[in-house]
This record gives structure tokens, C-alpha cells and sequence, in this order.
């Protein structure tokens, strides 16, 4: 849906703006009470287009409370519009409202001391758009693999509780010796609910364990080095710290904000242990006179190309436009790997399920080739 501005010019008040019939396929349905990312993007799109057009912020909130249908939505955006027209500014109103991080508003707090506050809703708006993009490929990647694992455990415990006792009876009435093999599947069918209701509590405790301690700094440490030591995701999670790392010194280098400054701001707006705690430490260098290409190659987090390509662009002074190159380049990368993951994941999750019912199915028959010789 785009904004209307003509409409809006000739009736004088967004109360009065027609509006076309909606289509039920254009209709916005939301289960969720937060701000999603989908409509963060086009909130920055359109907000971003009505300051350009020389609206001033009142006039430009108030068309936007008329873009959404979700009530929760309006209010939100009402209450922003409440608060500007009190005397905050608009990155202290999206603060109180607690629907948005501190990526956020802290990119539109330097939008507003800059002047720049269209160009920066924009490239928020792409932030955002590119989000939603390696969201949906995720979840296109992972859709398939999830669905076969889902199928595979319900197969795999109809089996267990149904299908394994009824062998193993009739074994039983022969009085024979089971192979080792079946003799185990059977032992694990038995124990099969018990097996299964462990380790149900175990993925809760271990839930419920990180939602408690997920603000602890010695938890966030061990974890994020867990997480970065993992093959295939621990390489993508990094490079998407490291894009939105690049991204946040483009938009504040471009925006003339001193180094310093742009790195603790930096700091506030990435929620990732490696890249905050190692950029306490960055400012404290470039304090002490040294360079930040050779402050960030103290830390592994960060790979050669980008140290390298800071180091040049710390030369020739054009360290915002290589900023913008290196978050291109990274999420071309992100985009490929997320690909290469799915092709790769696919096929392995088959072998892996392949492997789990044929020594099931081995182990079941297995025993029914002797057993005319049981019966002798």
C-alpha cells in the first residue's frame, strides 16, 4: 500500500482522505502484538518519503496512522506522534514506545543532530528489507528438513511403540536368541517414552536456563564462541554481525560523526558479545592515537578482508564508502551461503534418516531368516 500525498494535499486533513475498497488479500493479518519487521520497513519507507516531500512530522505521522488497519499499530504510532507533538524527539519517542532496538533509534538519533534523518530512514528501510529477505530464505531452507525430521520421529516412535513389541513377541514365543543388534533396538523400544520425555525436558530446561541468563556476561561470552565454533551456521551468524558491524559505520561515518563516537554507538546498536566487548577496547586504541584497522586485527570476530580493506580505505580517508562496499559484499555472501546450507543439508538429513530406519528395519528382520530353522 503507498501513501496517497495528492489525496492528502487536496482534502487538507488525513481524516478526509478516500480510501479504495480493500481487497481481502491485501488485508493486514497479524497474531502478534509487536511491530513486525515487515512493517518497520515500510514505516521507514513511507516516513522517510513524506519528509522528503517537505511534511513535517505531525502531518506525516498522522498519514501513516492511516496506512494500517491494525489497531495496535495505530496506537503505537498515535502515541508517537503524542509524544513529538509534547517536544521529544522521534528517536526518544521510538525509545519510550519499547517496539524498537537500539539500532533503531540510535540510527535516527543521529539522523535528527545530522539533518539527515530521510537518508537515514531509508537505509533503515533497507536494513530491514534486507532482514526480511534472508528471513524468508531461511525459513525456504529450513522448511524441508524440519518437515522430514517431524515425519521421521513420528515414524520412528509408531514404530517403537507399535511395531518393535509385535517382533518381539514373536520372537519371544520361539525361545531363540535374538541377534545383539535387535536385541538393543528392542531394549530402546521399550524405553522408548521414558527416552523421549527426557529429552523433551531437556530442550525446556535448557530454554528456560538461557531466557535467565541470556544478559549475563560470562554466559554471552561462552556462548557466542559456541556459537561461532559451529560448522556451516557459526560462519553465517558471524558474517551477519559483520555486515550489520559495516552498515552502522557506514551510516555514521557518512553522517560525519567522529570515529569514537561512531564506534560507541556502534557498540550500543549490535547485540553480539564478540563485536561489543572488542569495541571497548577499539575506542581505547584510536584514544591512544592508533588506527582502527590495526586496533580490529587484534580480534578474531573480524576476518582478514575486512581488516585489510579498513587499513586502505584509513589511507586514502574514505573509510564510510568502504564501509557501505564491505555490507554489500558480505550480504552477497550471507545470500550464497544460506543457499549452499540448504543444498547441503538437505541431502544429509536423507542420509541421516535413511541410516536410522534401515538399521531399524535390519534389525527387525533380521532374525525372521532363521526362523525356519527356529521352528525346526
Amino acid at each position: 500500500m503507498g501513501i496517497d500525498l495528492s489525496a492528502y494535499k487536496q482534502q487538507g486533513k488525513p481524516e478526509q482522505i478516500k480510501k479504495k475498497t480493500p481487497n481481502f488479500l491485501n488485508k493486514e493479518i497479524s497474531f502478534s502484538t509487536k511491530f513486525s519487521d515487515k512493517k518497520k520497513e515500510r514505516f521507514y519507507k513511507e516516513l522517510a518519503i513524506l519528509i522528503q516531500s517537505g511534511i513535517d512530522f505531525k502531518q506525516a505521522l498522522e498519514i501513516l496512522i492511516g496506512q494500517y488497519k491494525n489497531k495496535k499499530d495505530q496506537e503505537l504510532i498515535t502515541k508517537i506522534k503524542q509524544q513529538v507533538i509534547q517536544g521529544k524527539s522521534l528517536h526518544e519517542a521510538m525509545q519510550q514506545s519499547r517496539q524498537f532496538s537500539a539500532y533503531e533509534y540510535y540510527s535516527v538519533k543521529i539522523g535528527e543532530e545530522t539533518r539527515k534523518l530521510d537518508k537515514v530512514l531509508i537505509e533503515l528501510q533497507k536494513y530491514f528489507d534486507r532482514k526480511i529477505k534472508m528471513r524468508r530464505q531461511l525459513v525456504s531452507v529450513f522448511t524441508y528438513p524440519v518437515f522430514v525430521l517431524a515425519v521421521t520421529f513420528g515414524v520412528l516412535y509408531f514404530m517403537m511403540n507399535n511395531v518393535v513389541p509385535m517382533f518381539s513377541s514373536v520372537f519371544k514365543q520361539f525361545g531363540a536368541d535374538l541377534p545383539p543388534l535387535t536385541q538393543k533396538v528392542v531394549a530402546l523400544s521399550q524405553n522408548f517414552s521414558t527416552i523421549s520425555g527426557v529429552f523433551m525436558l531437556m530442550v525446556v530446561s535448557i530454554v528456560g536456563f538461557h531466557v535467565l541468563n541470556k544478559r549475563k556476561e560470562n554466559y554471552r561470552n561462552i556462548t557466542s564462541r559456541i556459537i561461532l565454533r559451529m560448522p556451516f551456521f557459526g560462519g553465517l551468524i558471524r558474517k551477519i554481525f559483520i555486515s550489520r558491524f559495516c552498515q552502522s559505520l557506514s551510516l555514521l561515518l557518512s553522517a560525519k560523526t567522529p570515529l569514537v563516537i561512531s564506534l560507541e554507538l556502534t557498540q550500543k546498536m549490535i547485540d553480539f558479545y564478540p563485536i561489543e566487548s572488542s569495541l571497548v577496547n577499539v575506542k581505547a586504541d584510536i584514544m591512544k592515537g592508533a588506527a582502527l584497522g590495526d586496533s580490529l586485527s587484534r580480534y578474531a570476530v573480524y576476518d582478514h578482508k575486512l581488516v585489510s580493506m579498513v587499513k586502505v580505505a584509513e589511507q586514502i580517508n574514505k573509510l564510510d564508502e568502504m564501509f557501505e562496499k564491505l555490507t554489500e559484499q558480505y550480504n552477497e555472501e550471507i545470500e550464497h551461503q544460506t543457499k549452499m546450507i540448504g543444498v547441503v543439508l538437505e541431502p544429509l538429513i536423507i542420509m541421516v534418516i535413511g541410516v536410522i530406519v534401515g538399521v531399524i528395519m535390519i534389525a527387525m528382520y533380521s532374525p525372521m531368516f532363521d526362523l525356519s530353522k527356529i521352528i525346526g
